[in-house]
């Protein structure tokens, strides 16, 4: 018998092994340290098998009260008994011990009697683990310290003890202080500058003030503790490799502090000119500063100046242009002998989007050019090659300056740029093979963007497949649908019926019919009464929708269909008549009777716009003696879907439509009344204050996608109980809702005043991703032929005047129209929407232009010259007579102008 730490034992270890053990489990962290002091290597390596296979059982229940409490001290026992370096590195970083581990001191404790070079071994390995590992500073420092080893510099290491010079709410000195006294510093501020996205980890510690790491480190540069040319030579490398805004912020901030002299500048002036590109305009624009001042003394050549101006001048940011342009007018005042060289270099802002860019490089030209011509005629040539890309209004004068002949600058006729229409695809029939069905599924449940045609090909292959082979179906589909929480549950948990119950959420419902995650009675009542309670405008549109899949899931369970009738044909959402009799025929044969809701869905999708056609099918459809044959026919040779009339409701704050409702649709234009429940609301007018109501789909935008295919060829329908969501993402600055724009646009039936005010709308929206749905639907509707510019005009000018729009917004939507080419549609439509716009603002002592009127006049005027658009605009020629030169009343003087001349380019 032997005794060890107090613990008597038989062969010396398994005793202490069990009472180690049993401390872990307690979480008795101070009597587990005990035990593993002077424990010998191979009593520790016999220790540690027990230790993971209770680390193995605490993993069951990481979160369990118990567990938790077992394993801060079984992070330190684990640690202590492995003996190499790399398994105790390993065991301290592991990621299911990262939020209880032992404290630092606890660790360094058990592991502070190992010899000096282990330590450091071990202080290194913990350093080179990735951040995200969180191995505690404190531990890698007080490891550094009692090995003696080089200080770590990875990103870990660095990170950490930035971190911790930063905790000043922790002690009462500063950061300048803790530097001094860091025996470190002068070896872990140089690695500051190689770590990755440093700017990202430590922006929130970089801030400005006296006590700041900012003045800190330009303190300790300027008292010689660190290298003065080493640290502005890191942050200039640092600028020109680091693209994040966050690292700019950093290093930019640390290289004004330290305030480069005359002589430091000059000597990385090949650094600045790099550094003129960069794609943060703060770091250009203080590389273009340092250049600037270095012209003005002399320290830069003619030539090195051309070659920033040429790259300043491609950048759109205005305030850099015009500074760079007013440096280059001072450089040509005192030497104009430098204008052969530079003047080539000024033609790169003929190019600019802003026209008064253009037109201050244009005086340039104009003062300078005739003697730079004379003394090198290749670099008139190069202006004049330059001066093409010139406005319409501007070229006139290029061609003076230049002595060029008028035909020389000729613009090309305008060519009109739109998309291809977008023309409806077929959709693939259901997969031949439960596998493959069960794939798709799979796919469907885990997107976030359900496209209307795979969906419907997966709820056909579904029911197809429940009525051939449901047990081989249900199978395949488990591993689909492993993830969903009704999967845990059986079938007859109360939580997953109330759930169905409310909504079929998509394919879900169908899927957990097949099962037997809901029960029968739950399906029935949903499928019989539709949902409990549905008050939003889309209501009408999603219960249609629902109303199949419920039906589709009962039926599954009760009464399989052999595939479903109202599969669309097209991508439009349409079904082709020929295709509906078929099918119909084919349900005949077989005795199965057809869904209501399904039947019905059919009936509002099957194409009634080729006469002949129809009365074909109708014959046919009549011949097959069923009801739902009598039905069809009757349907087929009824009169086109009629189109809903709406009435313009303005409120203090937006534009919205109430739509009347259609009494053709009641009855589905003739059809019996008795129609399935969910069908009933769809020829009911909407409200403005039905919009208002509380909305179950805010949430779920996937449903949208589906809605144009509940009544394919009617989408004014679609648009009016859209207009309120829409209108948010302009009013509200939401996010997201003007994503159903493009699907509209690409959408069969009359594109009327819901379409076209959801669209205005959506040019105005807060948020860059929905201004490009806008844009995307306003290019489908012109590709098409079907944009209103003049209802769309009227609609944006009054939107724009009460505030609902912002005009910079718009103007920025409509200048990313105009660059695909459509100059002329955005001028159609700003031509109709200027008079509004500009009717308040005439004359002088009017009330101040609003925010981004010039940007939007600069767009206008733009497309004017452009497309060599003439007349007159209403209100036009008072604004441009007014008094100033704010963009505003200049972009109002070159659209008159332009409109007088016709200019064409």
């Amino acid at each position: 018998m032997v005794a060890v730490n107090g613990v008597v034992s038989v062969n010396g270890v398994v005793s202490v092994s069990d009472a180690l053990l049993r401390a872990v489990r307690a979480g008795r962290t101070a009597e587990a340290a005990g035990l593993l002091d002077g424990m010998t290597d191979p009593e520790r390596r016999l220790c540690l098998p027990a230790l993971k296979e209770l680390r193995k059982e605490l993993r069951v229940a990481p979160w369990d009260a118990t567990f938790r409490k077992a394993y801060p001290t079984l992070h330190a026992a684990g640690a202590a008994c492995h003996t190499g370096a790399a398994g105790t590195a390993a065991w301290i970083g592991a990621a299911d011990m990262r939020w209880s581990q032992a404290s630092p001191a606890v660790l360094l404790h058990v592991l502070g009697d190992r010899e000096r070079e282990w330590l450091g071994n071990l202080a290194q390995r913990l350093a080179d683990r990735p951040s995200t590992s969180q191995v505690p500073y404190e531990l890698m420092a007080g490891l550094v310290r009692l090995s003696g080893c080089p200080v770590p510099t990875t990103e870990t290491y660095v990170v950490g003890w930035v971190e911790q010079i930063g905790s000043l709410w922790q002690r009462g000195d500063t950061v300048l202080d803790r530097l001094r006294q860091d025996p470190y510093t002068a070896e872990l501020v140089p690695a500051l500058f190689g770590i990755p996205d440093i700017g990202g980890h430590l922006d929130w510690l970089f801030g400005d003030g006296p006590e700041s790491w900012i003045n800190a480190l330009a303190r300790l540069t300027e008292e010689g503790i660190l290298d003065r040319r080493a640290m502005i030579d890191a942050c200039v490398a640092r600028l020109l490799r680091g693209v994040a805004a966050s690292d700019c912020r950093v290093f930019l901030k640390l290289l004004t502090a330290l305030e480069p002299t005359g002589d430091e500048e000059r000597q990385r002036v090949a650094d600045w000119l790099a550094l003129t590109s960069h794609p943060a305009s703060t770091v250009a624009s203080h590389a273009r500063s340092v250049l600037g001042s270095l012209t003005l003394a002399g320290e830069i050549t003619p030539r090195q100046l051309a070659e920033m101006s040429a790259v300043v001048l491609f950048r759109t940011e205005k305030k850099l242009v015009r500074a760079q342009l007013v440096l280059l007018g001072k450089v040509l005042r005192r030497d104009p002998s430098s204008a052969a060289e530079l003047l080539p270099a000024v033609a790169h802002a003929f190019g600019h989007e802003d026209t008064d860019v253009q037109e201050r490089a244009l005086k340039l030209v104009e003062r300078y050019i005739g003697e730079a011509g004379a003394a090198n005629p290749r670099a008139r040539d190069e202006v004049a090659e330059g001066a093409a890309r010139l406005s319409a209004g501007l070229r006139a004068r290029a061609t003076a300056a230049l002595g060029l002949y008028a035909d020389e600058l000729a613009p090309q006729p305008h060519l009109e740029l739109l998309p291809p229409a977008p023309e409806p695809s077929r959709l693939a029939p259901a997969p031949d093979s439960v596998i493959e069905l069960a794939e798709e599924v799979g796919a469907l449940m885990v997107s976030a963007d359900t496209d209307m045609g795979v969906f419907e090909r997966a709820l056909d292959g579904l029911v197809r497949h429940a009525y051939l082979r449901r047990e081989e179906l249900a199978e395949a589909l488990k591993p689909a649908v492993a993830r969903s929480w009704w999967m845990g549950t059986d079938g007859h948990h109360h939580s997953s019926d109330e759930y169905f119950r409310r909504d079929p959420y998509g394919l879900e419902v169908v899927l957990a019919a097949l099962l037997g995650r809901v029960r029968t009675s739950t399906l029935h009542k949903a499928h019989q009464h539709g949902p409990m309670s549905d008050p939003c405008v889309h209501s009408a549109l999603s219960a249609v929708f629902n109303a199949r899949l419920w039906e589709a899931a009962y039926r599954v369970r009760t009464d399989p269909m052999p595939f479903l009738l109202a599969t669309p044909t097209w991508s439009s959402g349409f079904l082709e008549p020929d295709e509906l009799v078929a099918r119909l025929d084919e349900y005949h044969r077989l005795g199965a009777r057809p869904g209501g809701a399904d039947f019905t869905q059919a009936l509002l999708r099957v194409r009634r716009d080729d006469r002949a056609v129809s009365v074909a099918a109708a014959g046919r459809a009549a011949a097959l003696g069923t009801v739902e044959g009598e039905r069809l026919a009757r349907w087929l040779l009824s009169e086109g879907p009629a189109t809903p009339t709406s009435t313009r409701h303005v409120s203090a704050e937006r534009v919205l439509l109430e739509l009347d409702g259609l009494d053709g649709l009641d009855g589905l234009d003739g059809l019996p009344k008795d129609l399935p429940l969910a069908f009933r609301r769809l020829g009911l007018p909407v409200g403005v204050f039905e919009a208002r109501a509380y909305c179950p789909h805010y949430w779920n935008r996937v449903e949208r996608q589906h809605w144009l295919a509940v009544v394919p060829g009617r989408r004014e329908m679609v648009a009016a109980r859209l207009v309120r969501e829409v209108s948010t993402v302009a009013v509200e600055d939401t996010r997201g809702a003007a994503a159903v724009l493009p699907l509209l646009a690409e959408a069969e039936g009359e594109a009327g005043a819901a379409v076209h005010l959801c669209v205005a709308y959506g040019l105005g929206a807060r948020h860059p991703e929905d201004r490009f749905s806008a844009v995307d639907a306003l290019l489908v509707l012109a590709a098409r032929g079907q944009l209103d510019a003049a209802r769309l005009g009227g609609d944006l000018g009054q939107l724009v005047r009460k505030g609902a729009v912002k005009p910079l917004r718009l103007a920025e939507s409509v200048r990313i129209t105009a660059t695909t080419g459509a100059y002329a549609t955005v001028w159609s439509i700003l031509g109709a929407a200027l008079p509004a716009l500009l009717a308040g603002l005439a004359a002088d002592g009017a009330a101040p232009a609003a925010r981004g009127m010039g940007e939007l006049l600069a767009v206008a005027a733009e497309c004017a010259e452009r497309t060599g658009a003439h007349g007159d605009v209403e209100h036009l020629a008072r604004v441009a007579e007014r008094s100033g030169s704010s963009r505003f009343v200049a972009q109002a003087r070159r659209l008159r102008a332009t409109l007088e001349e016709g200019v064409a380019a």
